[in-house]
């Protein structure tokens, strides 16, 4: 059961603060990584290019740094994003947010979906601690028979989170309704709901509605707009 953020900093710590746009700057970065240890955030989720300058920036801070692989659109060969996140795990970094192979979902090739999660999952596991797995799944180009066999396959394969979105696809992001289904349908994992999440409101919905971590370049905003539920009497 997850349990509701009742003050700012249980909120912060569900929320990687993203920026993931190919035209981000070094200042841009430098400004992410500045509020993820103003605010306590989970973690900073950039690009592979910059986890070098996050993990420097952020050292002792108790800020996780999370990159992506496959990034966004799944389509690479299963060892070219492992090889990345190979790259990435030896740079520092904590996590890895992987985009699975959309064809092969929406096809319900169930071997080769194993074979991406798990050629990605290799990596992660062969260092100690074991580095966190997150399998995006764009749920919004899915059919809810497609969104079960994601996470079932996300699941058996070994993942330790399945993702709703890159948050760049124009089909759209998370919603409430998805985030319930995947919780559902992949138990032994835990989800992360990300694109579109922009209001205290929207995060606090996903968390309800199942989410353990908010992926969300208006974590700031999200934040900001956090009012403690009044006391009963």
């Amino acid at each position: 059961m997850i349990q509701k953020p009742t003050t700012k900093t249980e909120l912060a710590r569900y929320i990687d603060h993203t920026l993931l746009t190919p035209t981000a700057t070094e200042q841009q970065i430098r400004q992410l990584c500045a509020e993820a240890r103003q605010y306590g955030f989970y973690s900073v989720c950039v690009m592979p290019r910059w986890v070098d300058l996050c993990v420097e920036t952020l050292h002792e801070a108790g800020v996780k740094v999370c990159t992506v692989t496959g990034f966004p659109m799944g389509a690479d060969y299963p060892r070219a994003k492992a090889f990345q996140a190979d790259l990435a795990i030896a740079a520092g970094a904590d996590e890895i947010d992987m985009v699975a192979d959309l064809a092969a979902i929406i096809a319900g090739d169930e071997k080769y979906v194993l074979n991406d999660i798990r050629t990605v999952l290799r990596p992660c596991q062969s260092v100690r601690p074991f580095v966190t797995l997150k399998v995006i799944i764009e749920s919004a180009t899915l059919t809810t028979d497609q969104i079960v066999f994601a996470c079932r396959t996300a699941q058996a394969a070994g993942a330790d989170f399945v993702k709703t979105s890159t948050g760049l696809h124009p089909a759209g992001g998370a919603t409430v309704e998805h985030v319930q289904l995947m919780a559902q349908s992949a138990p032994k994992c835990k989800i992360k709901a990300a694109g579109g999440i922009r209001t205290t409101a929207d995060a606090q919905a996903m968390i309800e509605a199942g989410a353990s971590r908010i992926g969300a370049s208006k974590s700031v905003d999200i934040i900001q707009g956090f009012e403690p539920a009044a006391p009963q009497t």
